[in-house]
């Protein structure tokens, strides 16, 4: 499945092209996502329904030094706190909801249990 970016997505990824296969992979998978809009600012990519369930930046969610040479941080929110090894960082931003980072360095690591966690992002 082929998906059209729009020239803001694009152009986020102006000094960072070697993540931009990471978000096309992501995004190709997020295009099964009914109603899904998609919000490209300076600093994120939103994702919506209607609110923001997840992002993708080039937040470090760890020591710049342990980060791989090429990524992509998601971010997505649940009402628990997630612990699994590709939870790079997880804060409690009100007592209902967790916000998780995973950052993510190939478009490989765009697999069934980070889309699992954004499906269930997305439903809540």
């Amino acid at each position: 499945m082929s998906v059209a970016l729009t020239p803001q997505e694009s152009g986020f990824f102006q000094k960072r092209l070697e993540a931009l296969p990471i978000y096309i992979t992501l995004r190709q998978k997020l295009a099964g996502f009914p109603g899904l809009a998609v919000q490209a600012q300076k600093t994120q990519i939103s994702f919506c329904n209607p609110r923001m369930f997840a992002c993708v930046s080039f937040l470090a969610p760890l020591p710049k030094r342990e980060m791989p040479p090429c990524w992509l941080t998601v971010s997505f929110g649940l009402g628990y706190p997630l612990e699994e090894p590709r939870i790079a960082g997880c804060v409690q931003i009100n007592p209902r909801r967790w916000t998780h980072h995973v950052p993510v360095a190939t478009p490989g690591q765009v697999d069934a249990q980070l889309m699992g966690w954004l499906r269930e992002a997305y439903t809540l």
